[in-house]
C-alpha cells in the first residue's frame, strides 16, 4: 500500500480535518502503507508513544518488501567525484550488501540497543551502515564529516558507541579529508572510550596507521560475509537511531528517533511533499550525517521505492554546474537542497545551468532555513523551468521530518512562505504567556499534541528534553522558532528565539563556541552570536574579553579554538575584542543586543535598564569597525 497523495487544496482540507476529527483513524490507516511484523492496534497511547503494540523492521521496509514488486529496479545511483565512476545497486542488489555488513556487526558482537558510530565521506556504505545497524537492531550514531576530533569524542563518550565504521581518507573536490586520522585522534582524546572495533572503508587505498586487535578493513571481512540476514523484530518504540544537535545549553545532545513512528513519518512526507510516484529518482544533497540525510537521502524515498541518488561530489567541482550534470545525466525528478548552496549557485550566473537539460526535474525543495524570496525566484524559474512546484520546508531534527511545507498541486506558493502545516500538524502561535494568538499574528511556533515522527528524547537526559520542548508551553511542543502567519494563513519563520546559530542549514549552539573558547588562556570570557549572511544564512560572530593585555594572535587563536573542538564549519566570520559584555544585573549575557550591534544596527536598542553595564553598548558599538574584525 502505497500513501495517497494530495493533489487538490479540497484534498489537502479533507485530510487535514480526518487527521484532526479522528487521529486514531487517520495515523492507523497511515501506518497499513508499511510492513509490520505485528500490526499496532493503538495509533497513539497517553504517554505519546506511537504504534506502542507494533512491531517491525526498517530496513525490511526499506529493502525487502519492495523485492516482489521491482526487486531489480534501481536502489541507488551513486556518482562518485569522477564523471565515470558511477555505481548502480537494484534493492535486490542493495539488500544483499546491507546483510553483509549486518552479519559483520553481528560476527563481530553487535547486538541489539547497541551503538554504532558511522563517520563516512559521500559513499554508497553509509547508507548500507545505516541499514544494517536498523537490520539487527542497532543504533546508529552518524557523526558529520566536518566534526573535530574532540567533537567526535565528545558524542562517542555521550552515545556510548562501542564500535565506528569510518574510511581511510575521503575525497571533497581537490582535498582530501582525513577520516580515519580524524578518528584516531578522536579515540587518543578521550582515552576511557569503549571502542571494541573500527571497520575502516578503502575509498583511496592510501596507507593510514591501523591498530592491532581494534582496526580492520572492511572490505575482506564483507567479501566472506553472508549475503543472507535474518532481521531483529524490533518494538515501533525502540530506537532507531540517534542524532546530535546543537542547543543553547553547551554539550550537544543526541536526539533518539523510534523505529516504527519515524520511519512512517518520513516515508509519509517524502511522499506528500515530493508527489513520489514510481519511477522517481529523488536527489538530496545533504550530507547523511544530518537528519535531513537520514530522512530523505536514506529512509523516507527507500521506504516509498523510490531511487535515491548520491553524491561524493561538490556543486561546482571540476567545473561550474557540477550538479547539472548530474541532474541531466541521471535524470533525476525530485532535488531538495539548501538555501546556502541555491544562493551560491545562483551566483554563477544563469548562463551555466541553461547549458544543461532539466527538464527531469518535477518538483523541488529547500531546507535548513527560510530562502529568501530572490533565491527562491530564481531557483524555481531557472532550475525548475518555472513548471516545477517548489516546497519551503520547515521541520527540525527533533520532529523526524517535515512540518511545514507546500503540497504540490494542493496550495499556492508564496516565495519565503513555509506555507501550511502539513495533514497532521496542527501548528499555532503563541506569546510569551502562553496565550494562543488566532489569525494574522506573529508569536512563538508551537505544535499541539504530537505526531508520528517525534523524537523519544534525549539521549540519557530525558528530563532535559521535557525542559526544552515541552515544559515551557505545558500541552504544546515549543520549536524554539519564532514565526507570524499572514492573513491567508501561511506561515513565515521569522528565527531562532534562542541561542542557536543556522550556518549554511547546520545548528550550532552559542553555548558550544563559548565553551571551546573557555579553555583558551587568553580568553576570560566570550559571547557567540548569529548574523545575517549573503551566502550562509547566517555567519558567526564572537565577542571576546582577554584575560590581561591581549596577546597579539588572540584572533587566530580563537578561529583556531573553534575549529579544534567543533571543526572547521563553525569557524567564526569575525572576531572582535572587548572590555565588557553587555549583561544583566544577574549575570546574564544579552545576546539580543551583541546580535543587533554586529548585524550594523545601531539602533531603537529599548529598554536598557535592566543592565548592569550599559556603558558597554557604547563601547560594543565603537568596537565594531571593519579594521577591528578578523575574517
Amino acid at each position: 500500500m502505497a500513501f495517497p497523495l494530495v493533489s487538490t487544496l479540497g484534498e489537502y482540507h479533507g485530510r487535514r480535518d480526518e487527521a484532526r476529527g479522528d487521529p486514531e483513524r487517520y495515523w492507523l490507516r497511515c501506518a497499513g502503507a508499511l510492513d509490520w511484523i505485528a500490526q499496532p492496534t493503538h495509533a497513539v497511547d497517553a504517554n505519546g508513544t506511537w504504534f506502542p503494540d507494533g512491531r517491525l523492521n526498517a530496513s525490511v521496509n526499506c529493502l525487502d518488501r519492495h523485492l516482489e514488486t521491482h526487486g531489480d529496479a534501481t536502489a541507488m545511483i551513486w556518482q562518485g567525484e569522477e564523471e565515470d565512476d558511477v555505481l548502480h545497486l537494484s534493492y535486490r542488489q542493495l539488500l544483499a550488501q546491507v546483510c553483509r555488513m549486518a552479519n559483520v556487526l553481528r560476527d563481530h558482537g553487535v547486538a541489539p540497543g547497541d551503538r554504532v558510530a558511522i563517520h563516512l565521506p559521500g559513499v554508497p556504505e553509509g547508507v548500507i551502515a545505516m541499514l544494517a545497524c536498523a537490520r539487527i537492531g542497532a543504533i546508529h550514531v552518524v557523526l558529520f564529516g566536518g566534526f573535530s576530533p574532540e567533537a567526535i569524542a565528545d558524542r562517542l563518550a555521550d552515545s556510548g558507541a562501542g564500535v565506528i565504521i569510518t574510511a581511510d581518507v575521503g575525497r571533497r573536490g581537490a582535498k582530501r579529508i582525513p577520516f580515519k586520522a580524524t578518528i584516531d585522534a578522536a579515540l587518543d582524546h578521550g582515552a576511557s572510550l569503549p571502542i571494541r572495533h573500527v571497520f575502516v572503508v578503502s575509498v583511496t587505498s592510501e596507507t593510514i596507521p591501523m591498530t592491532d586487535g581494534r582496526d580492520r578493513f572492511l572490505s575482506p571481512l564483507l567479501s566472506v560475509a553472508s549475503a543472507l540476514c535474518d532481521p531483529e523484530a524490533m518494538e515501533a518504540n525502540a530506537p532507531l537511531f540517534l542524532l546530535y544537535t546543537s542547543g543553547s545549553t553547551g554539550k550537544p545532545k543526541g536526539i533518539v528517533h523510534g523505529t516504527g513512528g519515524y520511519l512512517l513519518w518520513a516515508a509519509y512526507t517524502h511522499a506528500l511533499v515530493f508527489a513520489h510516484a514510481p519511477g522517481d529518482i529523488f536527489w538530496c544533497t545533504a550530507d547523511i550525517g544530518w537528519i535531513t540525510g537520514h530522512s530523505y537521502v536514506v529512509y523516507g524515498p527507500l521506504a516509498n521505492g523510490g531511487t535515491i541518488l548520491l553524491f561524493e561530489g561538490m556543486p561546482s567541482h571540476p567545473h561550474p554546474g557540477r550538479w547539472w550534470r548530474v541532474i541531466e545525466k541521471h535524470r533525476v525528478t525530485g532535488f531538495y537542497t539548501s538555501p546556502t548552496a541555491i544562493r551560491a549557485l545562483m551566483a554563477e550566473g544563469d548562463a551555466v545551468p541553461e547549458r544543461h537539460d532539466l527538464s527531469s526535474l518535477r518538483v523541488l525543495g529547500s531546507v535548513g532555513e527560510p530562502i529568501s524570496q530572490e533565491a527562491w525566484g530564481w531557483f524555481h524559474a531557472t532550475i525548475g523551468g518555472g513548471r516545477c512546484p517548489l516546497a519551503d520546508t520547515w521541520w527540525q531534527t527533533e520532529t523526524g521530518g517535515i512540518m511545514i511545507s507546500l503540497v504540490p498541486g494542493a496550495i499556492e506558493a508564496r516565495p519565503g512562505a513555509a506555507t501550511f502545516p502539513l495533514p497532521g500538524v496542527t501548528a499555532l502561535l503563541l506569546d510569551a504567556s502562553g496565550t494562543i494568538l488566532e489569525g494574522e499574528a506573529e508569536g512563538m511556533l508551537c505544535i499541539a499534541g504530537s505526531w508520528p515522527g517525534r523524537a523519544l528524547g534525549i539521549w540519557g537526559n530525558e528530563a532535559h528534553f521535557h525542559a526544552t520542548y515541552l515544559r515551557p508551553f505545558p500541552g504544546f511542543y515549543f520549536t524554539g522558532d519564532g514565526a507570524r502567519r499572514d492573513r491567508d494563513g501561511y506561515f513565515w519563520l521569522t528565527g531562532r528565539v534562542d541561542d542557536v546559530i543556522n550556518v549554511s542549514g547546520h545548528r550550532i549552539g552559542s553555548a558550544e563556541i563559548e565553551d571551546a573558547l573557555a579553555a583558551e588562556p587568553a580568553i576570560a570570557e566570550s559571547a557567540a552570536v548569529g548574523v545575517p549572511h549573503a551566502l550562509k544564512g547566517q555567519a558567526i560572530v564572537v565577542f571576546v574579553v582577554s584575560n590581561g593585555p591581549a596577546p597579539d594572535d588572540i584572533l587566530s587563536r580563537v578561529a583556531r579554538a573553534i575549529s579544534t573542538r567543533l571543526g572547521r564549519y563553525a569557524a567564526p566570520e569575525r572576531v572582535y575584542v572587548v572590555p565588557d559584555l553587555p549583561r544583566t544585573r544577574s549575570g546574564k549575557i544579552v545576546r539580543r543586543l551583541m546580535r543587533k550591534i554586529a548585524s550594523g544596527d545601531t539602533e531603537g536598542f529599548g529598554d536598557l535598564s535592566t543592565l548592569a553595564n550599559p556603558t558597554a553598548v557604547a563601547t560594543l558599538i565603537a568596537t565594531v569597525r571593519p579594521h577591528t574584525c578578523v575574517t
